[in-house]
């Protein structure tokens, strides 16, 4: 068993500040648990029992060998709340804020010492908590109807920030992508990033794991432990706080301090660890790394029904570190006598608005060994693109071992190809520039 296993996956829960009340965080949270597949005590001296269970008075009370407590108390209450855990549970989520990222570092450093004389370890505090679709196990105090969450998958997610967890999680759930473990860890008084990263690595749920972060602790340690993670899966790393203003935000946010981003960058590069610019090449990364795998290479060929948008996939590439090579000449000479001649065959090859379905399929299977890596980009506002591209994509793509992503330009048809594409595993995406990106991402940064 891992040995985080009873924090992502617990047997039972005790949640400390449960309530009737639909409207309290206590009673949102133990909704959102109501198909959590396993015990449940609820704990508050108000009331006997709330949705049928049996509720205990305090933590004392609770039975032995509890796998997980969620505390939601107010945070004066919250080291007294820890130490009467004391044999009682494993874990504890403290979803409370007001410690160090309020000024009050004294009452975080009291948490911190509960939690170690009761023998508990700590998630938060100022916390969301853990998500984990496959074990229905759900400690945001967030109502379903407002956030909208990802379907089971193979993606994980490690954020400092609720807030960026949560918008991580609708952006991952509206591009169908799944999760296999979210975590937003707060103020990190106990559990941080390292520990969750090699609880990930292990994790035979996961295949790809998405990081947003503001501060380190040990920076040695965080740094191992990336690598390690990296070392056997994708990892992404989004780092905020990276000008002086946004280093204060950050301190007032977690109470921790994010030191110089220079620094850190530099340490990252130094240690092979990829670092991302921004919220949406996180997404980006997901919906290409959770479909396909990374490979080698860096040499990309485009092709497309649409010049315009080849052209910026084209720039794209070339930012990201990539290569766009001409077509071998006997492939060009063959594809010239093949197709029609307004067709503009290059790289990108320029199918035009006059494009059938198999135009797309012919191309592919001349060039397949000549390219590591194909962005393939759809106009369907035009009559030769059906729904019928999907079969030669997803076709193609399973004779290869080899990158294969798509741009779907609008039209009547986008959506719907989208989708089939998706579910064959293959990534598609809404701009020339983030498919680029994608490929970027599968060919392990370009380069």
């Amino acid at each position: 068993m891992n040995s985080l296993d009873p924090l992502f996956a617990p047997r039972s829960i005790a949640l400390i500040g449960a309530s009737p009340r639909t409207d309290s965080p206590g009673g949102i949270l133990l909704h959102n648990l109501s198909g959590f597949r396993g015990d449940i005590y609820p704990v508050t001296p108000a009331h006997r029992e709330i949705r049928g269970l049996t509720c205990y008075p305090e933590p004392a009370a609770l039975p032995e060998n509890v796998d997980l407590a969620v505390i939601l108390r107010p945070a004066a209450e919250v080291p007294a709340v820890v130490a009467g855990l004391r044999n009682r549970c494993r874990y504890a989520i403290v979803v409370s804020a007001g410690f160090a990222e309020t000024g009050r570092g004294a009452l975080q450093e009291e948490l911190a010492r509960a939690g170690h004389e009761a023998g508990i370890r700590l998630l938060g505090p100022n916390c969301l908590g853990v998500f984990n679709p496959a074990r229905q196990l759900d400690t945001f105090f967030l109502p379903a109807d407002r956030m909208r969450r990802p379907r089971r998958g193979n993606v994980a997610v490690v954020s400092q920030s609720g807030a960026v967890l949560v918008s991580l999680l609708e952006g991952l759930a509206k591009i169908g992508s799944g999760v296999s473990r979210a975590v937003n860890y707060g103020n990190a008084v106990d559990l941080d990033a390292p520990e969750l990263y090699d609880y990930l690595a292990e994790d035979s749920g996961t295949d790809v794991v998405l990081a947003y972060l503001e501060s380190v602790g040990d920076g040695r340690r965080f740094i191992a432990a990336a690598r390690r993670l990296a070392g056997r899966k994708p990892l992404l790393l989004l780092k905020a706080g990276k000008e002086r203003s946004g280093q204060s935000a950050a301190f007032s946010h977690t109470g921790r301090l994010a030191g110089r981003y220079e620094v850190f960058s530099s340490i990252l590069q130094q240690n092979g660890l990829r670092e991302v610019g921004e919220f949406e090449e996180l997404l980006d990364g997901a919906r290409a790394l959770s479909l396909q795998r990374q490979v080698s290479g860096a040499r990309v060929c485009i092709i497309t029904n649409a010049g315009g948008a080849g052209v910026l996939a084209v720039d794209a590439c070339m930012r990201g570190g990539l290569e766009t090579p001409p077509l071998p000449r006997d492939v060009l000479e063959g594809l010239r006598q093949s197709f029609p001649p307004f067709y503009a065959v290059g790289n990108p090859l320029d199918l035009t608005g006059q494009v059938r379905d198999a135009d797309y399929g012919k191309a592919l299977a001349a060039l397949r060994d000549h390219y590591d890596a194909f962005l393939v980009i759809a106009l369907t506002g035009v009559a030769g693109v059906t729904l019928g591209l999907a079969d030669i994509l997803v076709k193609f793509r399973a004779g290869i071992s080899k990158p294969l992503v798509a741009h779907v330009a609008q039209g009547r048809l986008a959506g719907k190809l989208e989708k089939l594409l998706v579910k064959s595993g293959i990534p598609a995406f809404p701009t020339p520039e983030r498919a680029a990106r994608g490929i970027r991402l599968l060919l392990g940064g370009g380069g």
